[in-house]
């Protein structure tokens, strides 16, 4: 593996780092004074910054298709990823590099028809519309897919969809125009063909938006939507590839969409990172600046070499997507899944520490930042089960 960056990867590093320091930080106040009114919408602030990253061509980096995206490789999109994760409120959605958009939209490109790209894929490329994923259920643990309940039984030319899903990120806006719902299809079928990917629009009769779900007490932009489907009737057009693609699909979905998680995870903590280390040296304690006493210099050189062997994981977590596949690159997906969050988890918390009473109060982003990482811990399959992978990968190798 090459550690140098391609002059491409470098060239949009320049220009989204301007990017962040011309216009995101410095609206990160005005966004957050508009929160409450917004609710679930996009506010005032995020729309103009979304105007101007696509102005600025800092617009659907994360896509390596180039028929739709900028073409750039998982390893090239990294850094970009992790830039973003520095303002994760603001960031990834102003330049139509969030989730659950981008796992969509890469559904979408690679399995979508040529007329479900066009009445979907382009206009969440075009940033018109917003879409949730629903997958997750609350009555079955869903870190197993094959538990899933819900159903879309096949009448005729329709399919007719019941179930409850939960964890729709995004359902809660009025921008969320379209679902992928997951259910069963085929119930007597083996476990990995009894499913399939449908697109429900979520203006459809029978489409329910109950209530959202708060991470930690924060409500995010969007939301995480518990969603109920009525006897919801789609045309069996709707279905994504082919009765039975269901796991398929989701398995070559959340491969990239685990590993971006990561890249702004790591993008969070080296945000965290930064503000410690001010901190730090801004304030006394017991005659001199805390960032003299030596347990916070262990927390700083901790929280940096384990934020590099972190990003040394990622990155070649990303080069294997782009060389070997998401198969291949399973065992190191799963690993990284983990490694991530927890590495997170450690620099903001010991951040959290270095700021004292002002670390777990509303004026820093840390509180929000280490909700968002612990979350992660459980999102897009928790620990354990990743760890699982891992160790079953392992084991088979002494078979």
């Amino acid at each position: 593996m090459d550690f140098e960056h391609s002059k491409r990867s470098r060239k949009y590093q320049k220009r989204l780092g301007a990017f962040m320091d011309e216009f995101v930080y410095p609206a990160e106040a005005d966004h957050e004074k508009e929160r409450a009114a917004a609710g679930p919408e996009a506010t005032p602030t995020l729309r103009g910054l979304k105007a101007t990253a696509k102005s600025q061509g800092l617009w659907n980096l994360f896509l390596p298709n180039e028929e739709w995206g900028a073409g750039l490789q998982n390893v090239e999109y990294a850094p970009l990823a992790e830039i973003m994760g520095r303002s994760i409120e603001l960031a990834p959605e102003a330049t139509n590099c969030s989730a659950p958009d981008t796992g969509n939209m890469e559904v979408l490109a690679d399995f979508g028809s040529r007329e479900q790209q066009q009445d979907w894929l382009v206009p969440l490329l075009n940033g018109e519309i917003r879409s949730c994923f629903a997958m997750t259920e609350p009555e079955v643990a869903s870190s197993d897919p094959r538990n899933l309940a819900a159903t879309a039984e096949r009448r005729g030319d329709e399919y007719v969809i019941n179930g409850r899903k939960w964890w729709a990120t995004g359902a809660m806006s009025s921008d969320c125009r379209i679902a992928i719902f997951m259910g069963v299809t085929d119930p007597k079928a083996e476990p990995r063909r009894r499913y399939s990917m449908i697109l429900v629009p979520m203006d459809g009769p029978g489409v329910e938006v109950v209530r959202d779900l708060s991470v930690f007490g924060f409500h995010e932009r969007g939301g995480h939507g518990v969603v109920e489907f009525h006897n919801v009737r789609v045309p069996t057009s709707n279905v994504i590839a082919d009765e039975g693609d269901g796991y398929m699909i989701a398995q070559a979905r959340l491969g990239p969409g685990r590993i971006h998680h990561c890249m702004r995870v790591l993008g969070m903590a080296e945000r965290a990172f930064d503000l410690m280390v001010t901190r730090a040296k801004e304030r006394s304690a017991f005659g001199s600046a805390i960032s003299d006493k030596s347990v916070i210099q262990d927390w700083i050189a901790e929280a940096r070499w384990r934020l590099e062997q972190a990003r040394l994981l990622v990155l070649r977590t990303a080069w294997l997507l782009d060389t070997v596949g998401n198969r291949a690159a399973r065992r190191e997906i799963s690993a990284i899944k983990v490694v991530a969050p927890r590495t997170a988890l450690w620099v903001i918390d010991r951040a959290i520490q270095v700021h004292g009473g002002a670390g777990i109060a509303d004026g820093t982003p840390l509180a929000r930042m280490w909700a968002g990482a612990r979350s992660l811990q459980i999102a897009d399959g928790p620990d354990e089960v990743h760890n699982m992978v891992v160790a079953r990968r392992e084991i088979g190798r002494y078979a």
